[in-house]
C-alpha cells in the first residue's frame, strides 16, 4: 500500500492540473478538425484516448523529470520531499515505472492513423529531454510549450491525416500560452533556482514580468482570433471568446502577485478552466 502511495506521489496523480494542461490542446485540435454533422462516436472515443494518453505520458514525464532532477530537487524546499529526491523510490524502480507507462501510452497511440503515430513518436526525444533545458537556457518554458501543445497537432491529424495552416497557427499561439503560465509557475521557486543556478524565463524577466506575460497571452489570444476567422466559427462562439480574454487578462494577470507563491500557484491552476473555456468555445463554434 505504501508503494502505491509513493507511485501516486511520484506521478502527481493527485495534481491533475499537469495532465489536464496536456489534454486540452489535444481536445482543441480534435474539435477543430472533427465534422460534427455525422456520428459523434469517433469523436468521444478519440477524446477518451487523448485523455488517457495525457495522463500516462504526463506521469511518465514526471518520473523522467524527477530522475534527471534528483540532485536539484533535493536543494529546493518545494521539491526536496519528492520520492526520488528523498530516496524513497530507487532509480531502477522509477525507470521501470516510466517504461511501463510509456508502453501503455503506446497501446493508446496505436488506435490512431499511421501519420499521427509517426508524429507522436517523433516528439518523444523532446518530451524527455525537456527537464535538461533549464541547465543550459533561460527558455525551458519555451521547450515545454512546444512539447505540451504538440497534442493540438495530433488531435487535428487524427481526423484529417495531414497538417494544415489552421492547427499550426493555433499551435504557435498555444506555445505562448504555456510560456506564460509556466513562467508564472516558476516564480514560486525563483529564489531557490537562482541559488542553485537553474535558468528560467521567470528569472530572465523578473524585473519586468508583466510586460513579458501580457505579450505571451496577447499572442495566444491573437492566434485564437485568427484561427476563429479561418474556420469561420459562428458569432455565438466569438462572443464567448470574451470569456477567454477576461480570464487571461483580468482573472490571471490583473490579479497576479508574482512575489506571492500562493498567488502564482492559484493563477497557474486557473489555466485548467481556461483550457476548458477554449474547448467550449470551439464546440459551440463547430456544432
Amino acid at each position: 500500500m505504501n508503494q502505491v502511495k509513493l507511485f501516486i506521489e511520484l506521478t502527481r496523480l493527485t495534481k491533475p492540473i499537469g495532465f489536464m494542461l496536456l489534454f486540452w490542446p489535444c481536445a482543441w485540435g480534435l474539435t477543430l478538425a472533427y465534422d460534427f454533422s455525422g456520428s459523434l462516436n469517433k469523436y468521444f472515443f478519440y477524446l477518451i484516448l487523448f485523455f488517457l494518453g495525457s495522463v500516462l505520458m504526463r506521469s511518465a514525464g514526471c518520473i523522467v523529470n524527477d530522475i534527471l532532477d534528483k540532485e536539484l530537487d533535493a536543494k529546493v524546499f518545494r521539491t526536496k520531499k519528492r520520492p526520488i529526491a528523498s530516496g524513497k523510490i530507487s532509480i531502477t524502480l522509477a525507470i521501470f515505472y516510466s517504461l511501463t507507462l510509456c508502453f501503455l501510452a503506446l497501446l493508446v497511440l496505436l488506435n490512431f492513423n499511421k501519420f499521427t503515430i509517426i508524429l507522436a513518436i517523433g516528439s518523444m526525444p523532446l518530451a524527455f529531454t525537456y527537464p535538461l533545458m533549464k541547465r543550459f537556457t533561460y527558455w525551458p518554458q519555451l521547450f515545454l510549450g512546444i512539447t505540451f501543445n504538440y497534442g493540438l497537432i495530433l488531435g487535428w491529424t487524427a481526423i484529417k491525416g495531414q497538417i494544415d495552416i489552421i492547427p499550426v497557427i493555433f499551435y504557435i499561439g498555444a506555445i505562448f500560452w504555456t510560456l506564460g503560465y509556466d513562467t508564472i509557475y516558476g516564480y514560486q521557486d525563483i529564489k531557490d533556482d537562482e541559488i542553485i543556478g537553474i535558468k528560467s524565463t521567470s528569472i530572465k524577466f523578473k524585473k519586468s514580468p508583466f510586460i513579458f506575460l501580457y505579450l505571451c497571452y496577447s499572442i495566444f489570444f491573437s492566434s485564437l482570433l485568427i484561427m476563429s476567422h479561418l474556420i469561420n466559427l459562428n458569432k455565438i462562439s466569438l462572443m464567448f471568446l470574451l470569456l477567454v480574454a477576461i480570464q487571461l487578462f483580468y482573472f490571471q494577470l490583473k490579479k497576479l502577485n508574482v512575489k506571492k507563491s500562493s498567488s502564482c500557484l492559484e493563477t497557474f491552476k486557473s489555466n485548467n478552466l481556461l483550457g476548458f473555456t477554449v474547448f467550449f468555445v470551439l464546440l459551440v463554434g463547430k456544432i
